[in-house]
C-alpha cells in the first residue's frame, strides 16, 4: 500500500503504535500530551518494530466527551510535524473531523483512521480529496452512547454489510480500492459476546477483498474475561493480536508494540512454514 513518500508492504501483518495526545483515554490517557514524552514513545515503538504510529487528539472511550476541532488540532499538530521529520514511519491520524483530517495530512500525516467510517460532515469528500489510504470503522452510535445496551440480529453480518457499504461509498467518492483498509471496531458498540463473535468469525470480512485492521489492545472485553485492570491485560491483548493475524489480520494496532511484534512474527512465521 502506497503512502504518499512510503510504500507498506501488507504481504505480512504489521503493528501500528498507540500514541493517544489525550487526557482521557481510557488506558493511556494524560501519559503523551506533553511533546517530549510524545516523542520518547514515538521512539520506543519505532524501535519495538510499529510500522505505523496511530495519533489521536480525541477520546473515542465509552462515555467520552466530545471535544471542539481546535482543541484536537492543538494537540496532533505539532506532534505530527516533529513525528513526521524525525522518524520514518507511516503516520496516522485518528479523527472523525475532516479539517483534522486536511490538516494532520498537509502537515505529515500518511493515513486516516477514521471510527466513525467516514461519514462525518465532509469526511468522506475531504478523504478523497487528500488522496490518501483511510481505515473505516465499524461503530454502533458514538462513543458517548455506544455501549449502551448495543444489540444486533447477527452481529457479524450487520458489520460485514456496513463496512461493504463504506467500501463501495469509498469508492464512489473517488477513494481508489487499493487505499481502502477496514475495521470492525472491536469494542465499539458491542458486548463482550458480540466482541467474541466477531473475532471467532473474522475470517469471513476477507470475502470483502481488503485489508483489516483490528484494534484489540487492552480493552474490556480481556477485562471482563480474565477480570484483568487496564494495565494488566498484555497476556490477554497479545493473545487475540495473535488469533487475529492467523485468521488473516493485517494490521494490529497495538499499546504493546514490542510484544505484539514478537506474537506477530511468531504466527506469520507458522503461517509460511
Amino acid at each position: 500500500m502506497k503512502f504518499k513518500d512510503k510504500h507498506l508492504d501488507l504481504s505480512a501483518p504489521q503493528v501500528m503504535g498507540v500514541l493517544n495526545v489525550t487526557p482521557d483515554s481510557f488506558s493511556d490517557g494524560g501519559r503523551f500530551t506533553n511533546l517530549d514524552t510524545a516523542l520518547n514513545q514515538t521512539k520506543q515503538m519505532v524501535e519495538e518494530g510499529a510500522a505505523i504510529i496511530d495519533i489521536g487528539g480525541e477520546s473515542t472511550r465509552p462515555g467520552a466527551e466530545a471535544v471542539s476541532e481546535q482543541v484536537e488540532l492543538d494537540r496532533v499538530i505539532p506532534i505530527i510535524e516533529k513525528i513526521a521529520k524525525e522518524f520514518d514511519v507511516v503516520i496516522s491520524i485518528d479523527t472523525c473531523k475532516a479539517s483534522v483530517m486536511k490538516h494532520a495530512i498537509e502537515n505529515g500525516a500518511h493515513m486516516i483512521n477514521d471510527v466513525s467510517g467516514l461519514r462525518g460532515n465532509g469526511a468522506l469528500t475531504t478523504a478523497a480529496k487528500l488522496e490518501v489510504p483511510v481505515c473505516v470503522m465499524h461503530m454502533k452510535g458514538e462513543p458517548r452512547t455506544m455501549q449502551e445496551a448495543p444489540q444486533y440480529e447477527n452481529v457479524v453480518e450487520e458489520v460485514k454489510a456496513f463496512l461493504a457499504e463504506r467500501k463501495q461509498a469509498c469508492i464512489d467518492a473517488g477513494i481508489s480500492e487499493n487505499q481502502i483498509i477496514i475495521d470492525p471496531g472491536f469494542g465499539f458498540g458491542k458486548t463482550v459476546q458480540h466482541n467474541l463473535q466477531i473475532m471467532k468469525d473474522l475470517p469471513s470480512l476477507l470475502e470483502l477483498n481488503l485489508p483489516v485492521l483490528l484494534g484489540v489492545s487492552r480493552k474490556s472485553t480481556i477485562g471482563a474475561i480474565l477480570d484483568r485492570p487496564v494495565d494488566d491485560r498484555l497476556y490477554g491483548s497479545v493473545a487475540l493480536a495473535s488469533l487475529a493475524v492467523w485468521s488473516g489480520v493485517k494490521i494490529i494496532r497495538a499499546h504493546d508494540v514490542k510484544a505484539t511484534v514478537d506474537a506477530v512474527g511468531i504466527v506469520q512465521a507458522i503461517k509460511q512454514a
